[in-house]
């Protein structure tokens, strides 16, 4: 016994499943990575740019200070700049000026010397009564950053007060060391106090990140970049959290698209073995003429019995078998099965058979074929053979089924819509289709209340197919109220459960055997 091998679409279906929760887990823990990481460094400019803030406003309270030495000599505040010097730690050194030259400071006293020369570097070229620079060093302090803040007055008088910039570089190291950051921070676009290792690694994904911001306050702007590992780190932190809802929803997308494939295959198979095995049988529910009160003909019915007993609703298989493109076989397997039953039908010339036909068979290149087929295997009979038109799916190719119509009609056969007025498209069969019966779904012969009452819905309907000179068939009539309202409003034919129901070939006979001759009163 050979082992049964799944199609190559089918695995395809199933590793697509499978994927997918894992690849959108890997995009979404890539991008929330990728978002941990810029937090943590929002966080940390915010903290490193408030104690740069702070430091700042340190140093403009202490040049305030320094101008009520204005008028003084360097003598007279020289032991004072130096107490300033001591008292508050940040500051490397505090001065005043006069036309930018240094003449006394807590640093060197009354010696004397250029702002310039101090800063090891220009001043800016633009700026205000009071700036701050950040500087690689100072004139005593060559190998150290510092950042200066200078205030000017009209007069020439200024004060300054030079930071220590290794205050800043310990701040950022500890604020950046657990993470690897590489941070810089610039005041007013000077020299750039660098805390970390410049980093080599490319940006990307999972790269190096760069994070930049500006004070609200003062012109101070710090930049942090954050190394590979700490994306990597976040990543796999986020990825372990998410992974395991991410495996359960894989495995659970396999289950659904398996059990979906398994029921899309199975379907298909199990019609196409259901009919190989004879699984399939014709019921037969008959139709009235409202005018004589006679049997007028019958629908064909497929119906589906399983070899454990079990039945298959109609509505589930032919549904079925429209979507997996069985539809065109199982429609021939029950012309076929039709006319095996005839065979030993003794009925009056003109019988009407009703075929239900699908969309796809309409559209079929064969459909012409086998109807004539059928007609020929039926022909010792001599039946009215009824195309009944569904509108399941709808018929894209009208011309060409309206002239494969036109053909079948001009050899006898009559055309009917089934179901008119539930559909999407009657009005549009009405106009594109040579059509002899209008068949009035039992939803609006159920609306009927009363012999003499209205049914606004169902009276169009009768109306429209008078004006139209088309027959009427009510379908699912169920009283002898249903069928006098019906009658009473010039329908022709009838079928329901009042009259009788859908019932095998042996037992059409007999029941046709008890009803000869026997008027519906």
């Amino acid at each position: 016994m050979q082992a049964i091998v799944k199609p190559k679409h089918e695995y395809l279906w199933l590793t697509l499943a499978g994927l997918l929760p894992l690849i959108l887990c890997l995009i979404f823990t890539f991008i929330e990575a990728r978002q941990a990481v810029q937090r943590q460094q929002e966080v940390t400019a915010s903290m490193l740019l408030s104690q740069a803030d702070h430091i700042s406003d340190m140093a403009w309270n202490m040049s305030d200070r320094l101008r009520r030495f204005s008028y003084s000599q360097c003598d007279e505040m020289k032991r004072e700049l130096q107490q300033f010097g001591t008292l508050f730690a940040y500051f490397r050194s505090v001065g005043v000026t006069q036309d930018f030259r240094i003449f006394c400071s807590s640093a060197f006293g009354d010696a004397q010397g250029s702002l310039e020369t101090m800063m090891q570097t220009p001043m800016p070229a633009l700026r205000k009564a009071w700036w701050s620079l950040s500087i690689a060093g100072t004139f005593g302090v060559r190998d150290r950053p510092a950042v200066v803040f200078v205030r000017e007055t009209p007069g020439g008088f200024g004060t300054y007060a030079v930071v220590d910039g290794q205050y800043l570089i310990d701040i950022m190291q500890a604020a950046g060391m657990q993470h690897g950051y590489h941070i810089t921070m610039r005041f007013n676009r000077g020299f750039a106090i660098t805390s970390g290792e410049a980093l080599s690694d490319s940006p990307g994904i999972l790269g190096r990140s760069t994070y930049s911001r500006t004070s609200a306050r003062y012109p101070i702007d710090i930049n942090i970049t954050a190394p590979r590992t700490e994306a990597l780190q976040s990543w796999r932190q986020v990825l372990f959290t998410f992974l395991p809802m991410a495996i359960i929803l894989s495995l659970l997308f396999i289950a659904i698209t398996s059990s979906w494939l398994k029921r899309r295959s199975s379907w298909h198979d199990e019609i196409r073995h259901a009919i190989a095995r004879h699984e399939f049988s014709v019921h037969y529910q008959p139709v009235c003429s409202l005018e004589t009160g006679m049997l007028a003909g019958a629908e064909a019915l497929m119906r589906w019995q399983r070899a454990d007993g079990s039945w298959v609703r109609p509505d589930i298989f032919i549904a079925a078998a429209e979507e997996e493109g069985m539809i065109v076989p199982l429609t021939q397997h029950l012309l076929t099965l039709v006319s095996k039953d005839c065979a030993s039908w003794q009925v009056a010339p003109g019988f009407h058979i009703g075929i239900n036909v699908a969309a796809e068979h309409l559209q079929h290149d064969d459909f012409v074929r086998d109807i004539r087929q059928f007609a020929a295997g039926v022909a010792h009979i001599q039946p009215a053979i009824t195309l009944e038109l569904t509108e399941r799916s709808l018929i894209s190719e009208g011309a060409m089924v309206a002239r494969k119509l036109s053909e079948l009609r001009q050899e006898g056969m009559h055309v009917a819509i089934d179901d008119f007025g539930t559909g999407h498209c009657s009005l549009t069969y009405l106009q594109t289709f040579p059509i002899d019966y209008l068949k009035i779904d039992k939803g609006f012969v159920n609306a009927i209340e009363a012999v003499e009452g209205e049914t606004p819905v169902l009276d169009a309907i009768i109306q429209l197919s008078h004006r139209l000179a088309l027959k009427v068939v009510a379908e699912g009539v169920e009283n002898p109220m249903q069928m006098a309202y019906l009658k009473n409003h010039g329908v022709a034919f009838m079928q329901g459960y009042y009259y009788a129901r859908p019932m095998n070939n042996d037992a059409l006979m007999a029941w046709m055997a008890q009803q000869s001759d026997r008027p519906l009163s």
